[in-house]
């Protein structure tokens, strides 16, 4: 399969590439595979999945499959909130990495504040797994101001990405504000509100003006705030149309109308989230 290449180069939030494909849902082993490879073949270079998509070994399948050299990749995964205690945390970890079929990952993740989480212990662990090379840097999902205060506290600052629900129908204009004031990226998962963006009229509107996808508008906004996308695709159309969102310029005017949408909608929202989530 010959890449596509937007105009210029990925662009990258120090080492992980700000456009990424995300695996979530996607739970059939064939497929799951096969899409991870035209991923790689089409030119991504960021692989993103977790223990509870149940899909770890079908990625590692992709990524062997693929005409991609592995140390190219930047490949993230995250452990559950039942294996976060610390003595289960490197178990858990090391299980993760032989399904994948890889010695390491790029970036390990903390998927949430919730359960077995414990943060001194949790987070003491991962750091050791980094001490020992089995993980480059040490992730959090879905944490919150607090939540980051104790982590950047345990870590002496060392958290390198909070992965959040973020896409122009929810902004998290805090958590913006707190990763940008403590130099943690953020990554964006569901990108596209599960859908919801091709039903948003402001966002239909610049697509339009720019013959592209509504969900190029939202991945091209993301990148605009210096966010990481990480959209999943199953279909090779899907995943050829999110890639090209990297060669959509939005200019202050589509940046300015999609700053104004006057909407607030979670799509995620499970019964273990932080007791502040709505």
């Amino acid at each position: 399969m010959t890449e596509i290449q937007p105009p210029e180069s990925v662009p990258r939030a120090d080492s992980m590439p700000l456009l990424g494909f995300g695996t979530w849902e996607n739970d059939d082993p064939d497929q799951c595979a096969a899409s991870v490879r035209t991923a790689l073949e089409t030119g991504y270079r960021h692989i993103d999945t977790a223990q509870i998509y149940r899909n770890e070994a079908a990625v590692g399948e992709g990524i062997a499959a693929a005409d991609v050299p592995r140390e190219d990749v930047f490949l993230a995964t995250k452990v559950w909130i039942d294996d976060l205690a610390a003595d289960h945390v490197a178990t858990s970890a090391e299980a993760s990495l032989d399904r994948l079929g890889v010695g390491s990952v790029d970036l390990l993740y903390v998927h949430w504040p919730s359960r077995t989480y414990d943060a001194e212990g949790t987070l003491e662990a991962f750091a050791d797994l980094r001490d020992r090379g089995l993980i480059d840097s040490i992730g959090v999902s879905n944490f919150e101001p607090h939540h980051l205060d104790e982590a950047l506290d345990i870590l002496d600052g060392d958290v390198f990405a909070n992965q959040i629900e973020i896409h122009p129908l929810l902004k998290q204009p805090e958590l913006r504000e707190y990763a940008a004031a403590h130099d943690i990226e953020l990554v964006a998962y569901s990108p596209l509100a599960r859908g919801r963006v091709f039903d948003v009229p402001e966002l239909s509107a610049i697509a339009e003006k720019h013959g592209v996808s509504e969900a190029q508008v939202s991945l091209a906004w993301l990148r605009e705030k210096g966010i990481t996308a990480i959209p999943k695709a199953t279909s090779e159309a899907h995943v050829r149309d999110n890639w090209e969102s990297l060669a959509l310029e939005l200019d202050d005017e589509d940046v300015e109308t999609i700053d104004g949408i006057d909407e607030r909608e979670r799509q995620v929202h499970p019964g273990f989230a932080p007791p502040a989530w709505d």
